[in-house]
């Protein structure tokens, strides 16, 4: 039952453009709709502008999140609880509610209609810092302890003794966060409007048409967009499985 949209989907894609007459298997089968749909959409662009602004953050947020994430499972410190709970609070938050301040900030930052508008609002995740803090809490605290003891410094542990341990938590939080960017139409269709940073969600969104659609093309443009999560995934799926699993356990 859920394959049985999929299977439509693809099956439209490769029916000639501007014909759904027939999806039968054994209609006619074409490439010209990804050819339509590659040309019409200037996926070249959309594929640049939307993998440098999902890298960019991405990168941002497993930096960000790792160093918080220490922090607030190893540090002893007044209100870290607190802190926690904020940062937790910001999940119950749609970015939606928050548009109209991101929006003035970036205005009064000269920021709209550039890559920092893309980037900047998303830069850091609350959700990427609780699943850090909640992988460092499975890792044992001796092996730290021995570290220190040999002489290591805070920022010495995380890089050399955490980081390497946390590496499921680490794909993990590069796979939420790099689908999520790229699966992201809120943002470019908010605060941009030059068509040099149109991403690949705001291109495949022009595909719909107000009163007719092609839609062989449109099913074309949606396989395409989809194909780079799709590998991204089946990639790193192993650890990502990991990472979620060993993030709900605390010894």
């Amino acid at each position: 039952m859920m394959l049985f949209p999929l299977g439509i989907v693809l099956r439209a894609a490769f029916a000639p453009p501007g014909s759904l007459a027939n999806l039968g298997w054994g209609g006619v089968w074409t490439l010209e709709s990804y050819r339509e749909a590659w040309i019409r959409g200037d996926f070249w662009l959309a594929f640049a502008n939307s993998t440098f602004v999902a890298l960019v953050v991405t990168a941002i947020q497993t930096v960000t999140s790792a160093l918080a994430g220490y922090a607030l499972a190893r540090f002893q410190f007044r209100g870290r609880n607190t802190v926690l709970v904020l940062i937790l609070a910001t999940l119950a938050i749609p970015f939606q509610l928050l548009v109209i301040p991101i929006f003035l900030v970036l205005k009064w930052g000269h920021l709209l209609d550039t890559y920092g508008a893309l980037i900047l609002p998303t830069a850091v995740s609350g959700f990427g810092i609780f699943l850090m803090r909640q992988y460092f809490l499975t890792i044992p605290v001796a092996i730290e302890q021995a570290a220190i003891l040999d002489g290591a410094t805070a920022w010495q542990v995380l890089r050399h003794i955490m980081i390497p341990l946390s590496r499921p938590a680490w794909v993990t939080l590069f796979l939420f966060a790099f689908i999520g960017e790229w699966n992201d139409l809120f943002k470019p269709l908010v605060f941009t409007t030059r068509p040099e940073l149109r991403t690949v969600q705001l291109t495949l969104a022009e595909f719909q048409e107000q009163f007719t659609s092609d839609w062989a093309v449109l099913m074309a443009a949606v396989v395409i967009s989809s194909l780079p999560v799709i590998v991204l995934f089946l990639l790193g799926q192993r650890q990502f499985v990991q990472g979620i699993a060993a993030t709900g356990v605390k010894e």
